[in-house]
């Protein structure tokens, strides 16, 4: 197995979603160890600094939370209700395993509800929310529940592994958002041990973005840069339905520029940096909107008197689901060129971006 490869799959098979980040947190650490100096935030974002020859402080940012839920009450029969941690589409959830992490283990469960079997046929073609959904772990009194272990504020997790597909070119796993930019974070962190840039790079791997970018708040704070890219996976259009002036964004199309999103309008003239860097080195660039979310880029351009920020992303197809796709032809391109951009960004040119 590759370093990439093996890289994305211990960061989206590792357990973490927003708010209950300590484990995917700890395999960050380990493949962030030795690349620069690391420190954390107060609420757990991981930040590692590597100097190069002096100059703007340049920040990468990816999130390392993901979507899941929460146990928060148990029937006498013993199901259990959740609430959701970041979006959660209904449709995708019936059916669905996952962990429930509690103080005694990892116990298993499966997502239901009232079986189609015994509902009268008015109701059998609605779609059923999340409301009327309970988690069942094979138990039958809450007694049992309790013996398990599993207590409210219980974080619970998709269950999913890790595929390489049959072309070979293709991944699916959960939590690629965002544990693609977190991957990036630290490949072009990796990438730079043996290349000169005139700045000084922050990784920061950051927490809690899907319930309201909080880590990317304190760790803007942290690192107080001059200059932001933001990692994220984007969305695909490149499914059945979707028509191009709605997403023309494609699996194998190369990594994407987010022109406009709920929460930012990038720096523009940084925008046009990234679009001329990558046309100069030849990687190919989509170009993305998303109208219904935003991304950390959303607190980081806002820091203080304000920081030129941009977001680049990684096609993902399925995201908020237990299963997302994305290509690797894509990740590659976008580390090369977020190390092209590093190498590029001296004082002068960070400068122009807000002059």
């Amino acid at each position: 197995m590759d370093q990439t490869l093996n890289l994305l799959k211990e960061l989206t098979e590792a357990h973490g979603i927003s708010g209950y980040e300590a484990p995917v947190r700890a395999v960050v650490r380990k493949h962030l160890d030795g690349l620069g100096s690391l420190s954390q935030d107060k609420v757990g974002s991981v930040i590692c600094r590597k100097d190069g020859n002096g100059g703007p402080r340049v920040m990468l940012a990816g999130h390392m939370d993901e979507i899941g839920f929460m146990v928060k009450h148990i029937t006498k029969e013993g199901y259990l209700k959740f609430l959701q941690l970041g979006g959660w589409f209904d449709q995708v959830l019936l059916g669905q395993r996952v962990i429930i992490k509690t103080h005694k283990g990892d116990v298993i469960g499966v997502i239901g509800a009232k079986p189609p079997h015994l509902l009268p046929p008015e109701e059998r073609s609605k779609v059923v929310v999340k409301d009327d959904m309970y988690i069942d772990i094979g138990a039958t009194s809450k007694e049992e529940v309790d013996e398990a272990g599993v207590r409210p504020g219980d974080p619970v997790i998709p269950r999913a592994d890790f595929v390489e597909m049959a072309n070979g070119k293709t991944y699916l796993s959960k939590a690629f958002d965002d544990r693609v930019g977190t991957a990036l974070v630290i490949s072009t962190l990796q990438n730079l041990q043996t290349q000169d840039h005139p700045n000084s790079v922050f990784g920061a791997i950051t927490v809690q973005e899907e319930v309201g970018i909080r880590g990317a708040k304190t760790s803007a704070w942290a690192i107080d840069p001059d200059v932001a890219i933001v990692l994220e996976s984007d969305i695909a259009g490149d499914v059945p339905g979707i028509k191009p002036e709605v997403s023309s964004v494609k699996l194998g199309g190369g990594p994407s520029i987010l022109l406009y999103d709920r929460t930012m309008i990038p720096n523009l003239k940084l925008r046009d940096f990234v679009i001329d860097t990558a046309k100069e080195i030849g990687v190919p660039l989509q170009m993305s909107y998303v109208e219904a979310g935003g991304t950390d880029g959303g607190n980081i351009h806002l820091h203080k008197e304000g920081v030129p920020t941009v977001v680049l992303g990684v096609a993902a197809r399925h995201i908020h689901s237990h299963s997302s796709i994305i290509h690797r032809e894509d990740y590659d391109n976008a580390v090369k060129l977020l190390v092209a951009l590093v190498q590029r960004m001296d004082a002068a040119t960070v400068a122009g971006f807000t002059e």
